[in-house]
């Protein structure tokens, strides 16, 4: 099932692009944030309640170190955003989007590092492969 919604995540987040170049044609990189910000935290947090995510949970079921990475998760997506909306404004929607995905070269590493993933030699070819794809879209 995770590959389902890792699927939609991949189509959700190229209409993001389109839609955000369109989008910030009229207004600045950073206002533009924000209100997606407002926006999704709406939809989120109505989500959430609709499907009865908050039955049961308080803020103290959460450990001090869940509460530490998930504001520091928080605070790296926010910033992604940000310069991804401001890269957006000033740059082609395809090479923003496809410099923004070198992030998947990132986490592999950082995967291997720090979580104790894998990283093979099948996945440093694939971890290559990407950023030499990346590249060839990037110099054209």
């Amino acid at each position: 099932m995770w590959m389902i919604y890792a699927a939609l995540s991949s189509v959700t987040a190229a209409l993001v692009a389109v839609f955000a170049k369109i989008g910030l044609r009229e207004v600045d990189a950073t206002v533009a944030t924000v209100i997606r910000g407002i926006i999704m935290a709406t939809i989120l947090t109505l989500g959430a309640v609709a499907f009865g995510k908050f039955k049961g949970f308080s803020v103290t079921d959460l450990s001090g170190k869940a509460w530490l990475f998930v504001l520091l998760a928080a605070f790296a997506g926010a910033a992604s955003w940000l310069f991804y909306f401001i890269a957006l404004k000033g740059g082609p929607a395809g090479t923003v989007a496809v410099i923004d995905k070198m992030s998947v070269v990132l986490v592999l590493i950082l995967a291997a590092l720090f979580l104790g993933e894998s990283f093979t030699i099948k996945s440093a070819i694939g971890a290559v492969l990407l950023a030499l794809g990346g590249l060839l879209i990037v110099l054209k």
